[in-house]
């Protein structure tokens, strides 16, 4: 059915005119894009997770992927419909060219940085990251222009998927989930030394998610004198979902360690300063 109201036009720019129908036809085609490629994103997910032959992290980097196909596919789709012609969109891709090297090389940037990290899977979501700023994180998505890392205080981070890529990382969680931590302590000068020894590892055991398999054992070390103690180090591996809680988890051992110390009678130092007084000075007061 022809509707004349459609063919009236909006604007006209030299050979270029744009027509009201032709305005609703690439609205309609950039909305069709974004439904179809999440219904063929949840489509994929599901015969994924039931099939079980698809890791999670790779069906997340499959299903990005689909998404800027699908985007990019409906992006000239929504062209065309706009009656632009091949030519025209070649002209169209070099003013993108201009304009990526005028002020969008930061965009384009981060974007094929995020399909660096999509690909390497060197930093993956879910994975538990440290930045270089000492804050730590899971990794819950990896957009088109920045990784979203969300902090143990539910504190919700965006960093350019560039940093991400040139900066160094620390990832927790990479290839192995099971990871060591070292927990420092100090007892006081003249302790029993391997009483120390058996009442830290007594500490570990006590706690509940401490591993004690074969080349995991907990360990303690002695790392130094200090002015008023003697400095030792706890090494205990820990199960897999405590490592994304550090503080919790170093609390824990504290409190056991603290706990243990006070049942075999192990003084814990604090700061301790002498004071020498000299002899041999005047107490005459001075005679005018």
């Amino acid at each position: 059915m022809d509707i004349p109201w459609l063919d009236q036009k909006l604007f006209s720019l030299g050979k270029f005119s744009l027509e009201i129908g032709e305005a609703l036809s690439f609205v309609t085609v950039v909305i069709a894009t974004f439904i179809i490629s999440k219904v063929l994103r949840l489509a994929f997910n599901r015969i994924a997770s039931k099939q079980g032959v698809i890791q999670h992290t790779s069906a997340y980097v499959i299903g990005r992927i689909i998404h800027y196909i699908v985007l990019f596919i409906g992006f000239i789709i929504a062209l065309t419909a706009l009656g632009f012609e091949i030519t025209e969109l070649a002209l169209v891709a070099s003013a993108l060219g201009v304009g990526i090297g005028l002020g969008l090389q930061g965009l384009v940037n981060n974007f094929v940085s995020g399909l660096v990290l999509l690909l390497e899977k060197t930093v993956k979501v879910g994975d538990f990251v440290e930045l270089n700023n000492g804050m730590v994180g899971e990794v819950i998505a990896i957009h088109m222009r920045s990784t979203w890392i969300r902090t143990n205080d539910n504190v919700d981070l965006l960093i350019p998927n560039s940093e991400m890529v040139s900066n160094t990382i620390t990832n927790w969680t990479m290839s192995d989930k099971y990871r060591r931590f070292r927990i420092p302590f100090s007892v006081a000068y003249g302790s029993d030394k391997t009483l120390v020894k058996r009442a830290a590892l007594e500490a570990a055991k006590n706690v509940q998610y401490t591993l004690n398999t074969a080349g995991r054992e907990a360990t303690v070390w002695m790392t130094g004198f200090g002015d008023s103690s003697l400095n030792f180090t706890l090494g205990v591996w820990v199960q897999p979902e405590q490592v994304k809680r550090p503080t919790a988890l170093i609390s824990d051992y504290l409190w056991a360690i603290d706990d243990a110390f006070r049942k075999y009678q192990i003084e814990i130092p604090f700061p301790q300063r002498e004071l020498h007084l000299r002899s041999g000075f005047s107490t005459t007061q001075p005679t005018e």
